[in-house]
């Protein structure tokens, strides 16, 4: 991701709606994954810390550590978290075999070549029983200046990513799409109302759009709780145990 881009998310991942719905997500199945207790966290591709800052709020028996890969970001997060923040890559986590209780990455496999090769980090490091969740953008046919901005390698379908799950010994727990409801207003920004000058759509759009967005993601997190899974999105999610 280019380096203007962390300084964008760390002024906006606290506020806007995408960040919401996605750490709400996180929040919930990670304390339906984990058993009540402490539980040692990692943050694989923390960035600017806004998913570590979540976590915490959720619950306090969670220690979260942060992991990236740019020197900047992980300036950014020891700055707006204060937590335990270590440069390093997903697809070679350096960290022992079974140190964490679960693993998270939200929007960052898709940045690497090999995603098989970081889902099998996320298996090694994680405990057997442990938890992994993985957040990555969906279908191909999505693609736009915004994947060009943050520099995405690939975007999934729930059936790829399943498999990566799988391939590294991963049971499926739950896996959907995500941002169903608000996928035409997605499509539609980023295929015909294109902005003059393209970027990423990591900003805080005016109070009405951010307010509609948000009842949104919240209309389908309504469901998703309940284990149903959403048929199409702008990202998808997975949820595993390691075996």
């Amino acid at each position: 991701m280019q380096l203007d881009e962390y300084r964008k998310l760390a002024e906006v991942e606290d506020r806007m709606w995408y960040f919401h719905a996605l750490n709400r997500r996180v929040a919930h199945w990670l304390g339906r994954t984990l058993p009540a207790g402490p539980a040692h966290v990692l943050d694989a591709g923390c960035g600017t810390g806004g998913l570590i800052k979540s976590l915490r709020a959720a619950s306090s028996h969670w220690r979260l550590t942060g992991l990236d890969f740019m020197p900047l970001a992980c300036e950014l997060a020891r700055e707006r978290t204060g937590a335990e923040i270590v440069q390093g890559s997903i697809t070679q986590l350096p960290f022992p075999d079974a140190t964490f209780d679960a693993v998270v990455s939200a929007d960052v496999v898709c940045q690497v070549d090999d995603g098989a090769r970081a889902l099998r980090e996320f298996a090694r490091c994680v405990r057997p029983g442990g938890a992994v969740l993985v957040n990555v953008p969906a279908f191909k046919w999505l693609w736009s200046y915004h994947d060009d901005t943050c520099e995405t390698k690939h975007r999934y379908t729930r059936p790829e990513l399943t498999e990566l799950f799988r391939a590294a010994q991963i049971e499926i727990v739950f896996a959907s799409y995500a941002n169903c409801l608000p996928l035409p207003l997605i499509w539609a920004r980023r295929k015909i109302f294109r902005p003059s000058r393209p970027t990423s759509d990591v900003q805080q759009y005016s109070p009405p759009v951010e307010a509609l967005f948000a009842t949104l993601a919240r209309a389908e997190f309504a469901w998703q709780r309940r284990g149903l899974a959403s048929p199409c999105g702008s990202s998808v999610f997975a949820v595993g145990r390691r075996r």
